[in-house]
């Protein structure tokens, strides 16, 4: 993982093709809503700015289909207009992202100049990882850099193709993002701790694998808990369950003994808030060898909450991904609110790992009190997971 970064490579006067991820989400108006990822690509931007470099920036935004409307919907130009805002100074909008015009505009840039193009998803090769898509994205440049650790995983033109037509490193932010990521797997502070929550352990199978063998405890939380719980021996109500991995749920609890921690008491709800006004819900705080029958869990109860503070309070490196309990209603984020409170205050090298639980910390407060947010859902769990990145791999090794 030891890669090259854009600090490594002479980047004055050449043009420069930059992969962002400026995916961007947006309100019913069409304004940028949250610019987070815009800003979180300022620290590369701005070094090649200041290295008198001519920066073209890639990107995706949303999944277009084709239909004529998506050129509109899923144009980057706002994000050009925001960016030129947080720079300072005018960011041009490329009509596209390949072609003569392009080409042109690429060619005619000065020093310090920076130009963004159009929707790398405009064109269907960009998924495909399309070898002359990639070509003619490689064309415009003379050195790659990737800064979108969110789309690492991903093998499509612009973030694995043009690697293979480019001198290709790192930027600063897919930097942190394997310094961090990587140091936690291969050289953490211990006592290593690691928080798993979300609703289905297939989806986390090969994260409790990978990490079950490095850390020293293992907390699951989460709609996860409830199929654990029962592969116990426990009813569970009519709380989610993954019959598929019952069995591997014994076998964990079995392998990992008392370095595994569950939930020793849950909110359980009547019914579903997802199927029915909040108002109308009955909620009650149980031990959970006694949920009832058709209730179902919605978040960890208040004594799993201190359980699992205590544990975050001895550790050293501590990686979370994934919500304790339906924290889209604020009844019932109590324990995702509790665990981001406790990782603010724990001392320890801190790693939320991107999606639902970075969106969590963002939106109660915590954020600035976590060593690092992943950038990346999908990216951060498959690094957690051991797999090669493909926008990682294919860039130079140091």
């Amino acid at each position: 993982m030891n890669k090259k970064t854009v600090e490594d490579i002479p980047v004055a006067g050449k043009r420069v093709l930059v992969r962002v991820d400026f995916n961007v989400p947006f309100d019913k108006n069409g304004a940028i809503s949250d610019d987070r990822r815009i800003r979180a690509a300022l620290p590369t931007i701005q070094y090649l700015i200041d290295h008198q470099a001519r920066v073209i920036l890639a990107s995706h935004l949303g999944r277009p289909k084709g239909a004529p409307e998506d050129r509109q919907k899923y144009s980057l130009k706002p994000v050009a207009d925001r960016l030129s805002q947080i720079l300072g100074k005018p960011v041009a909008m490329a009509p596209d992202c390949v072609g003569p015009d392009v080409e042109r505009m690429a060619n005619s840039l000065q020093p310090g100049d920076v130009l963004l193009l159009e929707n790398v998803r405009f064109h269907p090769e960009e998924e495909k990882n399309d070898a002359e898509f990639a070509r003619k994205l490689a064309a415009l440049a003379d050195v790659y850099v990737n800064d979108a650790f969110g789309s690492a995983h991903r093998a499509h033109a612009s973030t694995e193709g043009v690697a293979h037509y480019l001198p290709a490193v790192a930027g600063f932010l897919m930097q942190k993002e394997i310094d961090f990521l990587g140091g936690a797997l291969e050289n953490p502070k211990r006592p290593f701790l690691s928080v798993l929550g979300g609703k289905k352990v297939a989806d986390k199978i090969g994260v409790i694998e990978n990490l079950s063998g490095k850390v020293d405890r293992l907390i699951i939380g989460g709609g996860m808990a409830y199929t654990f719980l029962k592969a116990k021996g426990l009813e569970i109500g009519a709380s989610i369950l993954d019959e598929a991995s019952l069995d591997y749920c014994a076998q964990t609890i079995a392998r990992l003994g008392d370095r595994l921690l569950l939930p020793v008491d849950v909110v359980v709800a009547n019914a579903s808030p997802w199927d029915q006004p909040l108002e109308t819900i009955e909620t009650r705080i149980v031990p959970v060898d006694a949920i009832p029958a058709g209730w179902q869990g919605v978040d960890i109860g208040p004594d799993t909450r201190k359980l699992f503070a205590e544990a975050v309070r001895g550790a050293g490196t501590i990686v979370w991904n994934g919500p304790m309990g339906i924290f889209e209603f604020a009844p019932f984020a109590e324990g995702t609110r509790a665990m981001a409170g406790a990782l603010a205050e724990s001392g320890a090298v801190t790693i939320v790992g991107g999606g639902e639980s970075a969106a969590a910390v963002e939106q109660m407060g915590y954020a600035d009190r976590i060593t690092h947010i992943s950038t990346g859902g999908g990216a951060s769990l498959e690094f957690l997971e051991g797999k090669p990145l493909p926008g990682v791999v294919a860039l130079q090794d140091k």
